[in-house]
C-alpha cells in the first residue's frame, strides 16, 4: 500500500543523496550489504531484550534500503543481477528480525508463543511468493494492505511500545493474511483472461502471417506479360 502511493515522492526524495552516494566508492550492493549486517544487530539487540536498541538498528537498515536504487538510478547500474540480490537480502532480513522477536517472545511471553511470529514470516515469505510468481507468468500481484514498508513500521511501533508488541504482531498477521488473499484474488482474475488474450494475440499473428505468405504467392504465380 504505502509502496504503491509513496515509492514515486520518496524516489524524488532520495534522488539527491543517490547523486551525492555516486560521487564516493560505493555500489549499490555495498548498501544492500550494509543493510543486510544492520539487520542482524537489530535481530540479536531484539533477541536479548533491547527493543530501543533494535528499533533503532531497524531503521537505520531500512536506509541501505531506500538509497540502493537511488545509487543504482543515479550511476545507472540497474540490473536484473542487483534486483534479485536485493530482493534475496530483504527476504533474509525480514526472517532475521522475525527470528529476533521470536527469541524474545519466548524469553519474556511463552515458548508457545514464537507460532506468532513464525506465521507472520510464513505468510510474508507466501506474499512476496506470489509476487514473483506472477511477475514470471506476465502478470501482475503489487499491492494489499500489508507490504513490507507496512510490516517494517507496525514492527519498530511494537519495538517502542512493548506492551504493544504481541497485539502488533496479531494485528500484522492478520494484515498479512488479508493481503494474500487480495494477491491470490487478483492474480486469478488476471489469469482468467490471460490465456484468451493470448489467444486473440496469437491469431492474430497467425492471420498476419498468413496474409504475408498469400502476397508472396501470388507474387510468385503472377504471370509475366508479354513484351509487344
Amino acid at each position: 500500500m504505502f509502496d504503491g502511493k509513496f515509492r514515486t515522492p520518496v524516489d524524488k526524495a532520495v534522488k539527491p543523496l543517490g547523486v551525492a552516494l555516486r560521487r564516493t566508492k560505493l555500489t549499490p550492493d555495498h548498501l544492500t550489504v550494509a543493510g543486510l549486517v544492520l539487520g542482524i544487530g537489530a535481530a540479536f539487540a531484539i533477541g536479548a531484550g533491547l527493543l530501543l536498541l533494535g528499533l533503532l538498528l531497524v531503521v537505520l537498515a531500512a536506509l541501505p534500503d531506500v538509497l540502493d536504487g537511488a545509487l543504482a538510478k543515479a550511476s545507472d547500474s540497474a540490473s536484473q543481477r542487483g534486483a534479485f540480490f536485493d530482493s534475496t537480502i530483504d527476504r533474509i532480513t525480514d526472517a532475521l528480525l522475525l527470528g529476533g522477536v521470536a527469541w524474545y517472545i519466548a524469553s519474556e511471553e511463552s515458548a508457545h508463543m514464537v507460532m506468532l511470529p513464525f506465521a507472520v514470516m510464513a505468510l510474508s515469505s507466501l506474499i512476496s511468493y506470489q509476487r514473483a510468481k506472477a511477475e514470471s507468468l506476465g502478470l501482475d500481484a503489487k499491492g494489499g494492505l500489508m507490504e513490507r514498508a507496512e510490516r517494517v513500521v507496525l514492527l519498530c511501533l511494537g519495538l517502542l511500545f512493548e506492551p504493544l508488541l504481541v497485539p502488533v504482531l496479531w494485528v500484522m498477521l492478520v494484515l498479512t493474511a488479508i493481503t494474500a488473499v487480495q494477491r491470490f484474488v487478483k492474480v486469478w482474475r488476471q489469469a482468467q483472461v490471460a490465456p484468451v488474450t493470448a489467444a486473440r494475440i496469437e491469431l492474430r499473428r497467425s492471420r498476419r502471417q498468413s496474409r504475408r505468405v498469400a502476397r508472396l504467392d501470388r507474387r510468385h504465380t503472377r504471370v509475366p506479360r508479354r513484351r509487344r
